[in-house]
């Protein structure tokens, strides 16, 4: 298979034109050897994280399938560490859509002039460019309908969907005493046009609480799959 594109946490190869491979890694997103979701290196690697977060990602894109939510996957081999999915056409070079439940992180970083530590958020959702050399920027709704990556309608829904998915998610996190602070998915267009979830959904992009304490992304998954 031809390899089409190197992640951070992820390697892409090509099967055929409506087909692609994920290919998990063992590598987290942080800096100096501390996990952030937010972050935009790799901050540390854990052996055998690459086919936990496949393991979480399958979990979630079945749950979410059964709830009539489209995604892109088409197949898991958990012992290869390996996602079969429809090659889908993301936004522009990538948009990440990050729903915050409360104010940490980056979040903090840019507003602390006005917001306090886990300060609720009432679910509110931003949208960020993938570039890497401009540290993936906030970018505003009408500056993506401006540059041609969203229309209105495509924007409308990808905060609507980003809701309803965190919503479930967040549910069933509550059901083991978990709380999520905030996620981060993608999405893209599939072969016939239509707007699915991409990408992963794995600890290495939530961050999660249990007893007001945050949870490293080993402990997460163990607590998610089991």
């Amino acid at each position: 298979m031809e390899l089409i594109y190197q992640g951070k946490t992820k390697d892409v190869y090509r099967i055929n034109s409506e087909e692609v491979q994920l290919r998990f890694k063992d590598d987290l997103t942080g800096k100096d050897g501390v996990f952030d979701p937010g972050a935009n290196e790799i901050g540390l690697t854990i052996e055998g994280m690459g086919r936990i977060n496949l393991a979480v990602t399958d979990f979630f894109l079945n749950m979410l399938e059964a709830a009539d939510i489209k995604t892109h996957k088409i197949k898991t081999d958990l012992d290869q560490g390996t996602m079969n999915v429809m090659n889908c056409q993301p936004f522009g070079q990538g948009l990440e859509i990050i729903q915050r439940k409360y104010a940490v992180g980056s979040f903090i970083r840019r507003y602390g002039l006005y917001a306090t530590e886990m300060m609720p958020l009432d679910n509110y959702v931003e949208i960020t460019l993938k570039d890497d050399q401009r540290q993936d920027p906030l970018i505003t709704k009408e500056a993506l309908i401006a540059l041609g990556i969203l229309t209105e309608e495509q924007y409308e829904f990808l905060i609507s969907q980003t809701k309803k998915i965190t919503n479930l998610i967040a549910e069933y996190l509550a059901q083991q005493d978990l709380q999520l602070i905030d996620i981060k998915l993608e999405y893209g267009t599939n072969g016939s046009g239509e707007v699915v979830l991409i990408d992963e959904i794995s600890a290495g992009n939530m961050r999660v609480y249990k007893n007001g304490n945050k949870l490293e992304p080993e402990e997460l998954s163990q607590l998610i799959l089991n």
